[in-house]
């Protein structure tokens, strides 16, 4: 059984991410971290093999530096906070083989959206991004639109500025990619309409972590 600890455990997706721990015939949830049910995930660490963190972008990176220094894996979807000096930062703090992988988005779907965004901007290179989500939101554009603009532009697509953010009551998660050629346009589109369809992939991260080859792993792709 891996021992399960998740962090920002009373917020949404934590909440989420709680149930789909418990339900998981290999998994055991041993904590529940966050500061609205009176406790740290310091003191929760000693029972952990994996941490899941879903808090903010102003905690997430010293969640992490305090898993790797304890030596437990993290596996993180908050996103916000600039990965490469986190990158270094966990090179320097980790304890024995402590992995972290970092997701922007954890649905398979959202994972296949980007690669093949980035596949058909080789031959239809001028693009727009059109990320949505829930009002309230801390992050724009998100992190998901940002990993989709990266993997556009190493494979020579041209993103065009802003990548447009909305924030609205009734959304989950939704992304459009709109790639646009003479006389043609092609619209590659994710909808998350429940947060359940995260879950698949933050059991599949929790389950695999440890086994990365690099101590710091970025998207779920990584994995599939």
């Amino acid at each position: 059984m891996t021992r399960v600890v998740v962090s920002g455990a009373a917020g949404r997706m934590g909440e989420t991410v709680c149930a789909a721990v418990d339900a998981a015939g290999d998994m055991e949830l041993a904590g529940r971290a966050d500061p609205a049910l009176g406790n740290s995930l310091e003191q929760l660490l000693g029972d952990a093999d994996v941490v899941v963190d879903f808090t903010t972008p102003e905690a997430a990176a010293g969640n992490v530096l305090a898993c790797v220094a304890a030596g437990v894996h993290a596996v993180v979807g908050t996103t916000g906070f600039e990965l490469d000096r986190l990158r270094g930062a966990v090179q320097r703090a980790r304890s024995g083989d402590a992995k972290v992988l970092v997701a922007p988005n954890f649905a398979i779907g959202a994972v296949l959206m980007m690669k093949l965004a980035a596949e058909a901007a080789r031959q239809l290179p001028e693009c727009e991004i059109i990320e949505l989500h829930r009002a309230g939101k801390l992050d724009a554009p998100s992190g998901t639109a940002q990993r989709t603009a990266k993997l556009i532009r190493e494979a020579g697509g041209n993103v065009h500025e802003p990548i447009h953010s909305v924030r609205l009551p009734g959304l989950v998660a939704h992304q459009e990619v709109i790639l646009g050629g003479e006389g043609e346009a092609l619209t590659i589109r994710h909808d998350s309409f429940d947060r359940r369809s995260f879950m698949p992939g933050v059991l599949l991260a929790v389950r695999r972590v440890g086994a990365l080859p690099d101590p710091f792993t970025v998207g779920l792709e990584q994995l599939l």
